[in-house]
């Protein structure tokens, strides 16, 4: 069974879903590789759902910059531990795809890390959107480049231009 609800947000409408005990999926409405939804769906009010609600709020209001919730991404090993790395890029900063696939151990899967980062099943709580091109362009987001960049200049509007917290690690 997959749980889900809709929540709205300023990038738009968010899918989120969850197997019961913990966040299965975060979702931007029109996105690359949206869910689809099958019969084994079932639109519920989870506390799990108000706790991402709420800490989606308090980040959006620039008052939370981690999120503190039970996740279970599906995906490879690779990409989850790509998706793990992740968590722990910094609020207000980006790395380069290229860094992250030094991160895994394997500094040629700069495009294997891209794939795994597109197919993020958990955005925003998983900050894929942090990572950019070595040049420092905004490249590849599933949920469109637009949004990528809004989530980076709210990040950064609450710590320092986004000119300058485009640091490559």
């Amino acid at each position: 069974m997959i749980y889900y609800k809709w929540v709205e947000s300023p990038i738009g409408a968010l899918l989120l879903t969850a197997n019961g005990r913990s966040l299965t999926g975060l979702h931007m409405q029109g996105q690359k590789y949206f869910p689809v939804q099958t019969q084994d769906w079932q639109e519920v009010e989870l506390d799990l759902f108000v706790q991402v609600q709420v800490q989606l709020t308090e980040y959006f209001a620039h008052k939370r910059q981690q999120f503190d919730l039970p996740l279970e991404p599906q995906g490879t090993d690779f990409q989850k531990q790509v998706w793990q790395l992740l968590t722990e890029i910094p609020f207000g900063e980006t790395i380069a795809y290229g860094t992250l696939a030094k991160m895994t151990g394997n500094p040629t899967a700069s495009r294997a890390v891209g794939s795994a980062n597109g197919r993020n099943p958990i955005s925003i709580v998983i900050p894929c959107h942090r990572v950019i091109a070595s040049s420092g362009r905004l490249t590849g987001y599933a949920g469109g480049v637009d949004r990528k960049q809004w989530l980076l200049q709210h990040e950064c509007s609450k710590i320092e231009p986004i000119q300058q917290a485009l640091r490559l690690g």
